[in-house]
């Protein structure tokens, strides 16, 4: 019997990965009313500087740092209400996820609205429903308001568990229900959806950080500046060596003469990274690599991990890479969408030429200098055009979205 690869035992594990189907944003700096529906598995932003892009991969960054580091640090970070609420807007910033925890299962959404008071910000309400059947209107199995309100427990919560309805009172207005519910198992639904969130990975890699001489030992997972990249290298090869050497060989074909990549110790207990390259006989020090070759090892790196995070980010992947590699690394963002889910920032139209229409969302502003958003698969004759054997990064350039164009005012549809 033929023994299974280890893309496809992934496969078959991932089955259960969670996929946020739709995401609104009131109120978040420029993204006043943004809502995206039928999100895909690999999802990319496009538009112009200033359109947006960055501030809708920051609602991610900001969701999970409510969860990992607390509501105040990430709303301080962000310079509080002043920076963070939409000028010239009233009420509360809101962000709602609509999400499936696998194939089939049904919608649940997450709601999340954050204003500021006197003592600083504080959860004015927070919610997670679903409906279950085909009929019926939604139940609410988590409903708070400034840190009191109610939890149903159960494995699939129903209006008519009333015996397991527990009232709950948070120690503050400011402390996320989700995180701290969601660490009892009593709370499965409420449990899954924190394991979601807090398992995102969202990165911000640069080339310098790469180079860092890191304390050794293995760490699984690469950092969000990629600063501990030799650890993950030792990790795989200890753990992983046949992942790693996918990695080196998928490497090797686009930065030429490559041949290995090794994370060496230091007596002082810190990690080195050479890279050797052919015809030489010595290695190479990680600092004086190519920013190229060590933001293309990170991504690979990012993209075959053998146990993936349910949702990964990336910000202008194209950044010291060679314009014909970014087709080829659309193409990997989107087989590894196949295990998680990707959302991707992007001005470059050669990664867009390797995407699909539905895959892609362009941003702009309009004349109020608000982020709207439009889905290239929407847009009137791009589906034609791609039939004909146009590539997608190339109708933009021309002209053929009549959005997201940077020599107009805003990005904006022309008048």
């Amino acid at each position: 019997m033929r023994q299974k690869s280890l893309d496809e035992i992934r496969s078959v594990q991932n089955i259960t990965v969670p996929r946020i189907e739709e995401l609104t944003i009131n109120n978040y700096r420029a993204l006043k009313s943004l809502q995206l529906k039928r999100l895909t598995p690999l999802t990319v932003f496009l538009g112009p500087n200033g359109s947006g892009k960055s501030t809708v991969f920051d609602v991610f960054a900001f969701l999970a740092e409510c969860f990992s580091v607390g509501l105040r640090k990430a709303w301080d970070r962000r310079g509080r209400f002043k920076e963070l609420r939409t000028r010239g807007a009233e009420g509360p910033i809101e962000i709602e996820l609509k999400y499936r925890e696998k194939p089939a299962s049904p919608i649940i959404t997450y709601h999340l609205a954050i204003e500021e008071g006197t003592k600083g910000p504080y959860v004015s309400v927070e919610s997670l429903q679903w409906r279950r059947g085909q009929s019926g209107k939604p139940f609410k199995f988590l409903d708070f308001t400034k840190g009191a309100g109610l939890v149903v427990s159960g494995d699939e919560p129903d209006e008519k568990d009333q015996d397991q309805r527990i009232e709950e009172q948070l120690d503050s207005p400011e402390m996320i229900a989700v995180n701290t519910l969601g660490q009892f198992a009593k709370h499965p639904r409420v449990s899954a959806l924190r394991r979601f969130i807090t398992g995102w990975y969202l990165s911000y890699l640069t080339a310098d950080n790469t180079r860092a001489l890191p304390e050794a030992g293995p760490q699984e997972r690469l950092s969000a500046s990629g600063d501990n990249l030799p650890n993950v290298i030792q990790y795989l090869r200890e753990q992983h060596e046949s992942r790693l050497e996918q990695i080196l060989r998928k490497l090797s074909r686009r930065v030429p003469r490559l041949e290995k990549v090794e994370a060496e110790f230091l007596a002082d207990g810190r990690l080195l990274l050479k890279i050797k390259d052919a015809p030489f006989e010595k290695p190479i020090l990680a600092k004086f690599a190519s920013d190229g070759t060590l933001k293309m090892l990170a991504y690979l790196i990012v993209l075959y991990d053998p146990e993936p995070p349910p949702l990964v980010g990336i910000e202008e992947p194209e950044n010291h890479l060679h314009p014909r590699l970014l087709p080829e690394l659309a193409e990997e963002c989107r087989s590894a969408s196949a295990h998680t889910q990707l959302m991707v920032t992007t001005h470059s139209p050669f990664f867009v030429n390797g995407l699909k229409p539905k895959e892609l969302w362009v941003l702009y502003r309009n004349e109020s200098g608000y982020t709207q958003a439009r889905r290239a698969s929407e847009i009137h004759g791009i589906k034609e055009f791609m039939q004909e054997g146009a590539n997608l990064g190339h109708l933009w350039m021309e002209g053929h979205f009549g959005v997201g164009d940077p020599l107009t005012a805003s990005g904006g549809p022309k008048n």
